[in-house]
């Protein structure tokens, strides 16, 4: 049975010389907090003696890969957490984490709540940093939400005509600037960033990516930064000043301060610093996942990607399994595969890369390219539902070879 409002289910205790159910709270149900609850009930489904809790702020689960579709008002499905849980025999709770005691091993939602844990799972991920450049927070969009997406698809859809700024060059600023420039053609559209777009591919990819921008008549604007947002406008270092109807923020994310703040050893940025196996330095008995997480492989920390996110999810649930039964949890390696990004409907590029996240020769183009972009997209899904089936199906990820390994580390 799901629980889907706050049913409070973890005050278990030791009754009658039988051991305690232990209880394994985990925190977001983002891709990568999603894995670790389907494929850990999965694993614990048979076992009364193992209690699986997920909490997230709402019951839609958020498909990142497509906010900047829901950007531009395109209707995709609602995905129901509760829904795709019913059946595992994990339990929802819906609420805000506002406070983590990682001494006292409880968690506290919406401030009024308090859940206690024996092992908790962090998957609480990274966001738009609107924070280090003075105005995004009063005057820019971002991509944090649905709903946020769906604030900016009505805003685009009332403007008419003007210009939109989409300040950032990464993967997401391209694919928010091409998206719009795409489904409103009478926008002014602006890309501004630091690097050039697709900086990361090889050659030939981005000469691809760039012309394709070229052609849906995006301005792009690189080697540059934004110091100030203003309400009809964007400041540059050096004091020029680019007028903007709507500024979409994309540029560099930030983690909750929750770990932090609960005592956690973090790194410069407020992940979680974890061992080979994904547990916090600090607190074994926390496992951070996904965004949240500083994970380090042979070349180096990994960074946010869907792609690399369910697989630390699968990989803790599997490893919490271990922990439960007597063993060591072994440690984690996962080596990068392909980039791949779309370019509106139709178009896309795909540039495959080596564990370590540099470019191969090969890539992918136009609806090929695109195709396999939205293979990718629907994928996690469909994955949620095999692991609930048969959990041993979301194991599977490139482990990366001499990319990933760290020596002294088995």
């Amino acid at each position: 049975m799901v629980v889907s409002t706050t049913r409070k289910a973890q005050t278990m205790s030791t009754q009658h010389g039988m051991a305690a159910t232990h209880r394994v709270l985990i925190l977001g149900a983002g891709y990568a907090g999603m894995s670790t609850a389907i494929q850990l009930a999965a694993r614990v489904k048979r076992r009364k003696d193992v209690q699986v809790t997920l909490v997230n702020a709402q019951e839609r689960f958020t498909e990142r890969l497509r906010l900047h579709m829901t950007a531009t008002g395109q209707q995709l499905a609602e995905m129901s957490i509760p829904e795709l849980l019913e059946g595992t025999g994990a339990e929802f709770v819906r609420g805000w984490v506002t406070a983590v005691d990682a001494n006292a091993k409880i968690v506290r939602i919406d401030d009024n709540q308090v859940l206690h844990y024996d092992t908790l799972v962090y998957g609480l991920g990274g966001m738009a940093d609107t924070e280090a450049v003075p105005g995004v927070e009063d005057h820019a969009y971002t991509l944090n939400s649905a709903q946020d997406a769906e604030l900016l698809a009505d805003r685009l859809a009332r403007l008419g005509r003007g210009t939109v700024v989409v300040g950032g060059s990464g993967l997401t600023g391209i694919e928010s600037a091409a998206e719009i420039a795409e489904q409103h053609p009478e926008l002014n559209v602006v890309l501004l960033g630091r690097q050039e777009p697709g900086a990361a591919m090889n050659p030939k990819a981005k000469a691809y990516l760039q012309a394709a921008l070229e052609r849906l008549d995006i301005r792009v604007r690189s080697g540059i930064e934004v110091v100030k947002v203003l309400p009809d406008s964007v400041e540059l270092a050096g004091g020029e000043t680019i007028a903007a109807d709507v500024v979409l923020w994309t540029s560099g994310t930030r983690v909750s301060p929750l770990a932090a703040v609960a005592g956690l050893t973090v790194d410069e940025r407020g992940r979680i610093v974890t061992d080979a196996a994904l547990r916090s330095v600090s607190h074994p008995e926390v496992y951070a996942v996904g965004d949240a997480a500083a994970i380090r492989q042979g070349y180096g920390v990994m960074h946010g990607t869907c792609q690399g996110g369910m697989p630390t999810g699968v990989h803790a649930a599997v490893s919490i399994v271990r922990a439960l039964n007597g063993k060591q949890p072994k440690p984690f390696r996962f080596g990068y595969y392909h980039t791949p990004v779309s370019l509106g409907r139709h178009d896309a590029v795909v540039q495959f890369t080596h564990p370590d996240d540099s470019p191969r020769r090969v890539y992918l183009t136009g609806r090929t390219a695109a195709r396999y972009k939205e293979t990718v997209t629907a994928s996690p899904w469909p994955t949620y539902g095999r692991m609930k089936k048969m959990p041993a199906s979301g194991a599977f990820w490139p482990h990366g070879g001499r990319f990933t390994r760290i020596r002294g580390v088995r």
